[in-house]
């Protein structure tokens, strides 16, 4: 030190300016993390180019999509031809319904005009010969009043003019088509014991005893042909 007490200078320093401090190295700048995404900008980025792999994969995906596609069009364009189907069928089996139902009806108009009448006649020599009450060939009253009936032949007892007994017979008798019964008592012209086949026949009340045309036959047990 002097001798006013200030230290003495250094005399390796030069008695100058003191010496630098040593620098401290470096320190590394810290990256991302393990396991953290970096941030890409789109518009500067440049995209990679997919892996043979990825491309075969989104090859693979794209053709299952045209397949399912194509799928759904064929089972579309199939149910609609069914459907087609089902209502060409529709409309035929309706028209043919309607056709023969218009048919039937025409037919039974017709069968209803055109049908015979079944009555109770006289046989004469194996002709009808006049007409007479219908109960005459019911077979519960002709048995039921000393008569009896055999091969579709109704026989009464008579009283005869002479004073004796004896038998009348009767048959159901048939007009011509379109034709009605006779009167009680009146000839039983133009009518015939043959009962006809085919045809609507009616008893003098209106009743169907048989339906022609399309209809079923329904044959009275009491008739006599």
């Amino acid at each position: 030190m002097t001798e006013d007490g200030k230290p003495v200078a250094d005399e390796q320093s030069g008695g100058g300016t003191p010496p630098n401090p040593p620098q401290q190295p470096e320190q590394p700048t810290a990256g991302p993390a393990r396991g953290q995404i970096r941030h890409q900008d789109a518009e500067s980025t440049t995209p990679r180019e997919p892996t043979l792999a990825e491309q075969r994969a989104r090859i693979a995906a794209e053709k299952r999509r045209e397949e399912k596609h194509r799928a759904e069009l064929e089972a579309a364009e199939q149910k609609s031809q069914k459907r087609r189907r089902i209502m060409i069928g529709g409309g035929v089996t309706v028209g043919v319904v309607a056709l023969v139902a218009a048919m039937y009806s025409a037919s039974e108009v017709s069968n209803e005009a055109n049908a015979s009448e079944q009555y109770c006649a006289t046989d004469q020599s194996g002709q009808p010969g006049v007409r007479d009450d219908d109960q005459f060939c019911d077979p519960a009253y002709v048995q039921s009043h000393g008569g009896h009936v055999s091969g579709g032949m109704f026989f009464m007892p008579i009283f005869l003019p002479s004073g004796g007994m004896g038998q009348a017979s009767y048959r159901y008798a048939y007009t011509p088509a379109g034709v009605s019964a006779p009167p009680v008592g009146s000839p039983a012209t133009g009518s015939s014991f043959t009962k006809p086949t085919g045809s609507t026949i009616k008893d003098t009340s209106g009743k169907t005893i048989q339906r022609g045309g399309f209809g079923i036959n329904n044959k009275s047990g009491s008739s006599g042909s």
